[in-house]
């Protein structure tokens, strides 16, 4: 007869505390799209935090440039690194760098993206794919190409930056939101299978957030009328959704997988 003594010695344990410093030292990360915008504030935050930051984006100068920006930290040097997420044979390519100069990799945020807009009837094929072809299957391209070595490393925190476009319909936004709603979908997957193996993943959707794009494209009648739209009254940081993915990215979250952070101010809880 089974007894509940043998029940409770078959629970596999947790730890008894857990660290809130969200402490990087000595972990590598990966950030797509971190020459600028969202991505540049999460390297940032990152290397604030001990990371050594591997910055990939697809003007390889651009990357240079942002990783010799990054606080200077103890355990080595950042990096910027040429990578179209369109071209898998650049993707491949650029991990396998990463990993050689830096021999590891903890930590992948997912940030690179476009934002091609129109109207659902006017939208052209080729916007429609490049859009997928960025923001989706770009994504999946470099969290398989990094996921196989945090595989083999028995740990590893994926975040990928999806939108509340991924949750909601908005206007002249169907690439995009479709886009942005397979991040979602595929971070589930990912989560369920490889969550055992000792890598998270999870997703973050943001509002607008007011980098220089950001605010290029909302600071009109359109703009504001959004805005108020937002239960907090305004749109999001780039502080605040890098405050979201080094949370997601640390030891800390060992037990949140495969969920979806929104950093909208309640927009989509309407």
């Amino acid at each position: 007869m089974t007894t509940s003594t043998d029940f409770t010695a078959a629970l596999r344990p947790g730890p008894d505390t857990v660290d809130l410093t969200n402490d990087f030292t000595g972990r590598t990360a990966i950030v797509t799209g971190g020459a600028s915008g969202i991505g540049n504030a999460i390297a940032h935050a990152l290397a604030g935090r001990g990371a050594r930051v591997a910055v990939l984006d697809v003007r390889a100068d651009g990357a240079a440039a942002a990783a010799a920006e990054l606080p200077e930290v103890a355990t080595g040097v950042h990096g910027g690194f040429g990578c179209d997420v369109t071209d898998e044979d650049s993707v491949t390519g650029t991990v396998a760098e990463v990993v050689e100069r830096f021999g590891r990799v903890d930590v992948l945020v997912n940030c690179a993206g476009i934002a091609a807009l129109a109207p659902a009837e006017d939208l052209d094929a080729a916007t429609w794919a490049k859009t997928i072809d960025v923001n989706l299957t770009g994504t999946y391209r470099v969290a398989q190409a990094v996921g196989r070595h945090m595989l083999g490393a028995g740990y590893g925190r994926i975040v990928n930056i999806a939108s509340q476009a991924a949750h909601v319909g908005i206007d002249g936004h169907a690439a995009y939101c479709a886009s942005k709603a397979g991040v979602t979908g595929l971070a589930r997957v990912l989560a369920l299978e490889w969550g055992r193996r000792g890598v998270t993943v999870n997703t973050v959707s943001p509002t607008v957030v007011l980098t220089d794009l950001g605010r290029a494209a909302w600071a009109n009648e359109n703009g504001l009328r959004h805005q108020d739209e937002i239960p907090t009254g305004r749109f999001a940081t780039p502080a605040e959704v890098a405050a979201a993915v080094l949370f997601l990215a640390g030891a800390s979250s060992a037990m949140v997988n495969g969920t979806d952070l929104r950093v909208d101010g309640g927009f989509t809880i309407r």
